[in-house]
């Protein structure tokens, strides 16, 4: 059964429950996962695609080697990750990581529980052991990409569902990164559809970090979210025609989508990228979101290309890895898990490798950037080589419904921008000094 869907530029009509952003490799008890997979598929092995992938791969993919030469790590720079429960093994985890990568410890690693205290680690708790893993990919892949940044990792203890459940305690703990820990950048890995919050001022009441965090030139980034044009709805399904995801939609916020990469064992790119879409590995919608929002109006600095988004705020901006074919790995010992590296994806991994990019363009501006998105869409306006445009593939999915399976009807990436993949993705050497307004300094 097809689905019916809003053309570009239209309102889509105006409820998904919110969770982690998350692919996993196995069952996860509370947890359903979008895509179940372990090792590259033939196709892949046939390209010369190696994986899961490792931070030498992902920093090659995305031209990182020059940024590192000129002496950029994200020094003086912090990186704020906010997750609900966390881990209780996530120090041990990220030593074990940087040990196999021979990455350098970040200068300082802090865990804060700003918004209230945080229940005992329970393994069978609902959601507990996802965002775990979820906690481990934030910290693990900042690090990786920005290794001399501070990494403040802030813990909540209420857990994300259903729209506004959560949401007041992770605001709380943005606000708390913003005050006191003086962060560059934060990352989110987790989302709810804009149709799960029971009215738009539900919504609205919610973005007061984000406002200081304009107020303050912090960046806020945001996963566009892992079901396509779809998106989970509050009775544990999926919408059958387009939506998308908050806080990603919020114009105040970035919104990371994903792509898929094709890199082989020494990082260097195979296949062109194109838009992240595993959609029908398990039978479940798996694919980068994007798409309108019924909530905020165009803002802007995305006047440029209102004939693609219409009257409406249109996500993603720009795009990084988050296929699961091969996928990128992380290293997990927390209880419920099996211990050892394990290949995750999805655009919970895309957020916190575009934060630790933002990282380094900081450090090499000498001061933060604040809200990106003007400064992006006006790099892609004028083709700067920073943005790679990702002309290939689509967020296209098929949910299960009650009558069978619809199909959500996505946007195709093209030429310049688009609402698969924003902008396309990034080349770090030219990228940061861009963003920064500044020549990457000799060596």
């Amino acid at each position: 059964m097809a689905t019916s869907a809003a053309a570009p530029g239209q309102a889509p009509e105006r409820a998904a429950a919110g969770v982690p952003l998350l692919k996993a490799t196995a069952t996860v008890p509370g947890v359903v996962p979008l895509v179940e997979w372990a090792s590259s598929s033939p196709a892949a092995l046939a390209a010369g695609v190696s994986g899961p992938y490792t931070p030498a791969q992902i920093r090659r993919n995305y031209d990182l080697g020059p940024v590192y030469s000129a002496g950029l790590t994200g020094k003086g720079e912090t990186i704020g990750l906010v997750d609900v429960f966390g881990s209780p093994t996530i120090r041990h985890d990220l030593a074990v990581f940087d040990k196999r990568f021979g990455i350098p410890p970040p200068p300082s690693f802090t865990i804060v529980q700003p918004a209230g205290k945080v229940p005992p680690f329970n393994p069978r708790g609902t959601d507990v052991v996802g965002w775990a893993t979820e906690t481990t990919l934030d910290v693990e892949w900042a690090h990786a990409v920005a290794p001399g940044a501070n990494i403040v990792l802030a813990v909540t203890g209420v857990d994300e569902v259903e729209g506004t459940s959560g949401f007041p305690e992770i605001v709380k703990a943005e606000d708390y990164l913003i005050e006191h820990e003086h962060v560059s950048v934060i990352s989110q890995s987790f989302a709810a559809t804009e149709e799960t919050f029971p009215a738009l001022a539900s919504l609205t009441s919610l973005r007061s970090a984000y406002k200081l965090a304009d107020s303050r030139h912090v960046t806020v980034l945001g996963a566009s979210g892992d079901w396509g044009a779809s998106s989970e709805n509050a009775s544990g399904g999926y919408f059958d025609k387009r939506v998308v995801n908050w806080p990603a939609s919020d114009p105040l916020v970035t919104a990371v989508g994903g792509t898929h990469i094709s890199v082989g064992s020494a990082g260097q790119q195979v296949v062109a990228p194109r838009v992240w879409n595993d959609d029908g590995t398990d039978g479940l919608p798996s694919a980068g979101g994007g798409g309108l929002s019924v909530d905020f109006p165009r803002p802007s600095w995305q006047d440029g290309v209102a004939s693609v988004v219409g009257s409406h705020r249109g996500i993603p901006d720009v795009s990084l890895q988050a296929s699961c074919d091969p996928g990128t790995q992380i290293y997990v010992s927390f209880p419920g898990s099996a211990p050892g590296y394990q290949p995750v994806c999805g655009t919970s991994l895309a957020t916190p490798l575009f934060a630790g990019v933002v990282a380094l363009a900081d450090e090499l501006a000498g001061h933060t950037l604040g809200l990106l998105n003007p400064a992006l869409y006006a790099l892609g306006a004028s083709h700067a080589r920073g943005l790679v445009d990702v002309t290939r593939g689509n967020n296209s999915v098929s949910v299960p419904t009650g009558e069978g399976v619809a199909v959500v009807t996505g946007y195709s990436a093209v030429k310049g921008y688009d609402l698969a993949s924003g902008w396309g993705t990034v080349s770090a050497a030219f990228l940061v000094p861009e963003l920064a307004g500044k020549a990457l300094p000799k060596i």
